[in-house]
């Protein structure tokens, strides 16, 4: 957990000596973090030397080494809609992750905070009649539109609709949802490239970006996630979804260190209102427990 990382760091740091055992005792530290073993090992050795280079010897000053080695890591993306064009967002993760919710949470806050005007929320998971009532009842309580088929329809042409009605409205967001069933990869795969050609085709002057929801708890299955749909499709930004007092968080270094892809917002809680831009300093600096600086 988080507060168990910053516990952990307390007493390892309150040593004092940053010696093998200190460091063995941080990398193990960052494992159990979810950052996972060879980010672990990275990071350990590089404050090993920073350490050693600058005489580093006391917990404040260790621990904001530690913050700037782990800044150099994550990265972070602006997705905000561009108000003069058509916005279709494709949401991706697997079953599970809070991936219906996320989507809720994104039209709200592309209305609120980003003015962004009529936002239309396209059932893609077809696969789940429970994903096509979830995403009813968000879309009602949200007052935005739903296009929809029966479950086992054609996820391809839900969206093919979306497009094409928003397109004719003149809406600017399409919020897609998509099916995440992991236990037939090579099904989902071809499922998502047929859709991504659809969008590419259909919405081509269109600002298109792929979203990826990754549960905080899930641990390291999260990279294997994330690098199964950014090799099918390409994956333009993250969303850390379930991030509160219990999520461990430290995925988001992997994802950002091994493929590349910056997280782009961070949603906690239940409510509409409980997702914010993600910002890596205030990431960081939450998963240290240390003050902003």
């Amino acid at each position: 957990m988080k507060k168990g990382l910053s516990a952990r760091l307390k007493q390892i740091f309150g040593i004092g000596v940053a010696d093998d055992e200190f460091f063995e005792e941080l990398e193990d530290s960052l494992v159990e973090a979810d950052l996972g073993a060879s980010a672990a090992m990275e990071v350990s050795q590089e404050l090993r030397a920073v350490a050693k280079r600058a005489r580093l010897d006391s917990e404040v000053a260790l621990r904001h080494a530690l913050r700037d080695i782990l800044l150099k890591y994550v990265k972070s993306t602006d997705l905000s809609p561009d108000q003069e064009r058509l916005n279709v967002y494709l949401v991706l993760g697997v079953n599970g992750v809070g991936k219906t919710t996320t989507i809720a949470k994104l039209a709200h806050y592309f209305q609120h905070a980003c003015r962004s005007g009529p936002v239309v929320l396209a059932a893609g998971d077809t696969f789940r009649a429970a994903a096509i009532d979830q995403l009813a009842v968000h879309a009602e309580r949200l007052a935005v539109r739903l296009v929809r088929q029966a479950q086992g329809g054609d996820p391809g042409a839900v969206i093919y609709d979306a497009l094409q009605s928003a397109v004719s409205r003149g809406e600017r967001v399409v919020l897609a949802d998509t099916a995440g069933r992991m236990h037939n990869k090579a099904h989902l795969v071809a499922e998502l490239q047929k859709i991504d050609r659809i969008v590419k085709g259909r919405a081509a002057d269109a600002v298109y970006r792929k979203l990826l929801v990754i549960d905080a708890t899930t641990g390291q299955n999260g990279l294997r996630q994330a690098e199964i749909f950014h090799e099918s499709v390409g994956v333009d930004g993250a969303v850390l979804a379930k991030y509160d007092s219990t999520a461990k968080g430290g995925i988001v270094v992997p994802i950002c260190r091994t493929l590349g892809v910056p997280f782009a917002f961070v949603g906690s809680g239940e409510r509409y209102e409980d997702l914010r831009p993600f910002d890596a300093a205030t990431y960081v600096n939450d998963l240290l427990s240390l003050q902003e600086q």
